[in-house]
């Protein structure tokens, strides 16, 4: 039962979340988001959650960042599989190649299009991770 509590109180979250998304692009409330723009809205809730969790953990309060551990398990319900670090490191290292890019100086020009091939799929962080390691 309390379970069900944690998924009502999650997915009422991502509504009200939608809502908010449709007032920003300035939308009527009522109006239906993209896949990608519902998909973009569940990760920044998601992250939310795992910086909560991080913050929580910090400060000696196990049992407020096991709450948001269980919603962030919900929320990622909804999100698309995420890939593992061997699947990032195989993308990364092809658009490496694509791009003709072995040079930490370059770094840059390989962020924006692999997240962009990437997006939705994979951590941010674990992406950056994997280029800094892959360009040292």
């Amino acid at each position: 039962m309390a379970k069900d509590a944690v998924r009502l109180g999650v997915l009422r979250g991502l509504i009200a979340a939608f809502t908010n998304e449709n007032v920003t692009l300035k939308r009527k409330p009522d109006q239906e988001l993209t896949d990608e723009e519902v998909i973009t809205v569940i990760q920044r809730q998601a992250k939310q959650r795992k910086d909560s969790i991080e913050q929580f953990e910090k400060g000696g309060r196990p049992e407020l960042a096991a709450d948001e551990k269980a919603e962030l398990t919900i929320l990622e319900e909804y999100l698309p599989l995420q890939m593992t670090r061997e699947e990032i490191v195989e993308a990364v290292k092809a658009k490496m190649t694509e791009l003709d890019i072995s040079a930490k100086a370059d770094m840059n020009k390989l962020i924006g299009p692999i997240m962009k091939d990437l997006k939705g799929r994979a951590d941010g962080k674990v992406v950056q991770e994997v280029i800094s390691t892959l360009l040292s």
